[in-house]
């Protein structure tokens, strides 16, 4: 189905522009690489081989896709789950016929992420939505109308085609524009590329034996045969494993290892502090960078609840937003909404959950058979009453009694 979206598009074939105004960020847009002052290419690719981003870009996409999503009706005062909604299926089991719901939200998200947009087309037949299908951001272009409003075009080969943007469901980054989500791969492209840096370097230092790399003096200038010849044998006899053991130099050679470079010296604190600007990125708690350098049994739940409020809830908001927006009519949009459940993101210990439910039901905010059902637990006959149990008797049929 996904292959004949191409004849619902309502503008005609463009031809693909390109611009030679900013040969850098030309460049850039082709090869997907955002070049940095550490001479590496951070690409989202590449960024994810570094274990901090990597680490933050999961924990936000996969708690996305973790967390449940129902689609509810508005009722007089309240609200019930909708499961035969058609975004409920979409949203709730299954994005279309090879990709669960949970891996469309995670994907999204982690588009959204590494590459400032995560897209998706809202595949209609007769106006009824029957699935909703990734796109890959790098071969979509987003522009601005004249009046400020998003247009999709799908490259493809040597034309692009646009796509309706109420056809397309757009997660994004924050941005300036609000048009196109900016990358925070590109935006933290410095401390990327540092952090990669450091990585490579210390792979090589360690490859070498953990060793700085030295000079090996000779009395008399030698043949580059000679020189050749004699780097090869060091590195055959004190490299990598070999490292440690007792060298031998003839003919009056000899080895003055290069003094280690400030930065060197300091790299376990630049490392550190490369490490820390990721997590300000990404917004997300250092202990979820797993630095525990800073965690104690005192914050470590204030944590959890710092994810949630500073981290998650931004992206939660720009899905129910956008669920809203596209996946919703407008005749309908005052009667269903799509929100998620943040209950598990919530939960403590077995015995704080206890002492707020007893004053949540002692104060009547919830009923015996609500909290119940928020710890999965089947509901009791009776148990729908609104009663103060610590003024009142216990109420009869309650099989945990």
């Amino acid at each position: 189905m996904f292959l004949n979206f191409f004849s619902w598009s309502r503008a005609p074939k463009v031809e693909a522009k390109t611009s030679l105004a900013s040969p850098d960020d030309f460049l850039s847009e082709i090869f997907a690489a955002t070049p940095s002052a550490s001479g590496v290419s951070v690409t989202p690719a590449k960024a994810m081989t570094c274990p901090p981003v990597r680490c933050a870009v999961q924990a936000i996409a996969e708690a996305i896709g973790q967390l449940p999503i129902h689609v509810y009706r508005r009722t007089n005062g309240g609200k019930d789950r909708a499961p035969d909604h058609p975004t409920y299926r979409l949203l709730h089991d299954e994005a279309n016929d090879h990709t669960s719901a949970t891996d469309f939200r995670e994907q999204l998200t982690r588009d959204a992420l590494l590459h400032g947009n995560g897209l998706a087309l809202i595949n209609r037949v007769d106006g009824k939505i029957i699935e909703l299908i990734r796109l890959d951001p790098a071969a979509v272009d987003i522009e601005a109308d004249d009046l400020g409003s998003p247009r999709y075009f799908l490259r493809q080969e040597t034309q692009r085609r646009e796509i309706a943007s109420a056809d397309v469901l757009h997660i994004k980054a924050p941005s300036l524009n609000g048009i196109t989500g900016d990358s925070p791969i590109r935006q933290a492209r410095e401390t990327i590329g540092l952090l990669l840096a450091i990585e490579a370097h210390a792979a090589r230092l360690f490859k070498n034996g953990a060793r700085p790399s030295g000079q090996i003096v000779l009395p008399k200038k030698a043949a580059p045969d000679t020189r050749k010849n004699l780097i090869a044998a060091w590195r055959l006899a004190h490299g990598g494993e070999n490292s440690g053991g007792t060298a031998l130099l003839d003919d009056g050679a000899e080895y003055k290892p290069v003094a280690l470079t400030s930065v060197e010296a300091q790299l376990i604190e630049v490392w550190n502090r490369a490490v820390l600007d990721v997590a300000r990125v990404f917004r997300v708690p250092p202990a979820l960078l797993m630095d525990y350098s800073r965690q104690t049994w005192a914050n470590a739940e204030l944590g959890g609840q710092q994810f949630l409020t500073y981290t998650l809830s931004r992206w939660i908001k720009a899905w129910e937003g956008e669920v809203r927006l596209k996946l919703f009519g407008v005749d309908e949009r005052d009667t269903f909404l799509a929100e998620f459940l943040i209950d598990d993101l919530l939960r403590s210990d077995i015995s704080a959950r206890a002492d707020a439910y007893a004053k949540l039901i002692a104060a009547r905010v919830l009923n015996p058979n609500e909290a119940r059902a928020m710890e999965n637990r089947a509901p009791y006959e009776g148990g729908d009453v609104f009663a103060n149990p610590n003024t009142t008797s216990n109420t009869p049929g309650n099989p945990d009694v």
